[in-house]
């Protein structure tokens, strides 16, 4: 079933697919994709590249809903206007950080597991899916079939990306044996906990509770131990530092900041432009310097290697700074509680 399609598979899919198909998708509101110019090409590469049933990709394509709100809504991505400080108040909130505590007693077990297995320490696993659907309470209310389709086949400046997403979307819900219009995520395709697109579903979640599926939409457990997966093929180092603020010298070049996520110069360079992080750490480390607008005034961080690995999960130095600092907080209440409770 991983690597073929079945027969039955397919009887009993074509047959659900009708039926929701005619149940929740009005003739009226339908984009019916099936007959867009690019439809032929895609349920081609489908067939003889994946092996899946033409009838049955058709009825995907046809089933698929236009939505303009998807369009609208990455024509103007909120983060390109915002600051740091906007940014840090939306993701760092006490209603947040304790329901990161609440989560972590309830999956103290999974987290645990999962820090031990992976090198990824179980707040950052925790500030990931904070930040991304708060805990599993908001993982998105557009059909992920309708947000691929309608980024794969109307917007032009990245169709081939999110066709592309299409397709790995399909064999992971075969794979997966999830019906292909059940699931719901955000406007570009993210699903479940830590709201992954499809490809890095495929390459990433892992079946961390042993029920022989991989599961991040529904079940937690799945989630923490494949937020954990991700960071480590990512290049997530056991124990080493994440970010610090930055001390600088009196005067030092703006240029010398926000050039790059990832890290290339070391320590021992950036001390020599007058950047220091606030603590002692070895020169030969790199890292990358960033200006951040906080509420309060701008603020300088050393990031490391670390913080370029949640970058990688997102490629935003406010949302890796967002997550690192929502984790540090849970932290700081989790262990606080358990101290209290002995």
């Amino acid at each position: 079933m991983r690597n073929t399609v079945k027969s039955a598979w397919v009887k009993s899919a074509l047959a659900k697919l009708a039926v929701a198909a005619a149940v929740s998708l009005p003739a009226v509101s339908m984009a019916n994709y099936s007959e867009h110019p690019q439809a032929q090409s895609f349920i081609e590469t489908m067939t003889k590249k994946h092996g899946f049933d033409a009838n049955w990709v058709n009825g995907v394509l046809a089933g698929a809903e236009k939505k303009q709100s998807i369009l609208d809504a990455i024509a103007r991505p909120a983060e390109s206007v915002m600051t740091w400080g906007r940014y840090r108040r939306i993701f760092i909130q006490d209603t947040r950080i304790d329901q990161g505590v609440e989560f972590w007693n309830t999956y103290r077990d999974a987290l645990e597991r999962a820090e031990a297995e992976y090198g990824v320490p179980a707040q950052m696993i925790v500030g990931i899916i904070g930040v991304e659907t708060r805990y599993g309470r908001n993982k998105g209310s557009y059909r992920v079939v309708d947000a691929l389709a309608t980024l794969g086949f109307d917007y032009p400046k990245r169709g081939k990306f999110f066709l592309g997403q299409l397709e790995q979307y399909l064999l992971m819900v075969r794979e997966q044996q999830f019906e292909p219009f059940s699931l719901v995520g955000s406007y570009a395709g993210a699903m479940g906990y830590g709201q992954f697109i499809p490809s890095s579903y495929r390459a990433y979640a892992v079946d961390f509770d042993g029920d022989n599926q991989a599961d991040i939409v529904n079940n937690p457990v799945d989630a923490i131990g494949s937020v954990a997966n991700y960071f480590a093929e990512h290049g997530w180092k056991k124990g080493e530092p994440v970010a610090f603020p930055a001390l600088l010298a009196k005067s030092v070049d703006d240029a010398q900041f926000n050039t790059g996520l990832k890290p290339v110069k070391t320590l021992s360079e950036l001390a020599k432009v007058g950047i220091r992080p606030e603590a002692k750490l070895a020169g030969e480390l790199k890292a990358t310097a960033m200006k951040l607008d906080g509420a309060e005034g701008d603020e300088y961080w050393v990031g490391l290697n670390n913080f370029y690995v949640i970058t990688r999960y997102n490629h935003s130095a406010m949302y890796a700074m967002a997550a690192w600092q929502l984790s540090q907080l849970v932290a700081e209440k989790y262990h606080a509680s358990m101290t209290a409770s002995r």
